[in-house]
């Protein structure tokens, strides 16, 4: 009984680092659409996030399913809640990958406004953090979990310079607004990401420690 149970643990587990690794590709592909001004790959991306929507569907079936059929006691409960709220997170951030996409989509119809810089760097950071949390998931860490919320300090360090920049472009120049404007809906969308994932590090925390950890920031 009990090695099914962990049987089906494992599966869940499984599921949801292959969710996570989904919305890591299509990060991926939306930061190098935005940088490449392809306008192809961008539409590649938008399509993908059905996957991303189908495969919570399945994972949130499968913790239902696992609960009914093998009840299930309290330490096994805290990872299989832990999975179904980190779903939603995942799908959040699968949707901002999406937004970047769309506004890379927009953004390539024109010579850009700058060589971008900043936001592929907030792009190759939140790569970063989905690498280190599937790590930290699949090695039972939660010191590798713990590492994500520093992480996400300094995306949100980047947000705050590349909003600043932008800024500066549309005092300096009105004709600029429009594209300084949508580069700006980038970067908060990166920002947003980037908070979810930190969502999920604090959840795989609780997960292995039962320590409950709130960034004061963390109001969502």
């Amino acid at each position: 009984m009990r090695e099914a149970l962990d049987k089906a643990l494992n599966g869940l587990l499984e599921e949801t680092l292959r969710m996570l690794s989904l919305v890591r590709e299509i990060t991926q592909e939306a930061t190098e659409a935005l940088v490449e001004g392809d306008r192809s790959k961008a539409e590649e991306v938008m399509a993908r996030d059905r996957d991303v929507d189908a495969l919570e569907l399945k994972i949130e079936n499968q913790a239902i399913t696992l609960i009914a059929r093998h009840q299930p006691v309290a330490s096994d409960l805290r990872l299989i809640f832990t999975v179904i709220k980190a779903l939603t997170d995942l799908e959040r951030a699968g949707d901002y990958a999406t937004h970047v996409a769309e506004d890379a989509f927009v953004l390539a119809q024109d010579p850009p406004l700058k060589r971008y810089v900043t936001l592929p760097e907030m792009g190759r950071r939140l790569l970063e953090m989905m690498d280190t949390l599937g790590k930290a998931v699949a090695e039972r860490d939660p010191e590798l979990a713990r590492q994500i919320l520093s992480m996400d300090d300094l995306v949100d360090g980047l947000y705050e310079e590349v909003s600043r920049e932008l800024l500066t472009y549309m005092m300096e120049d009105p004709r600029t607004i429009t594209k300084a404007l949508t580069l700006m809906r980038v970067a908060r969308s990166y920002e947003r990401l980037g908070d979810h994932l930190e969502n999920i590090a604090e959840r795989v925390i609780y997960w292995l420690t039962g320590e409950v950890y709130k960034a004061p920031e963390d109001v969502y």
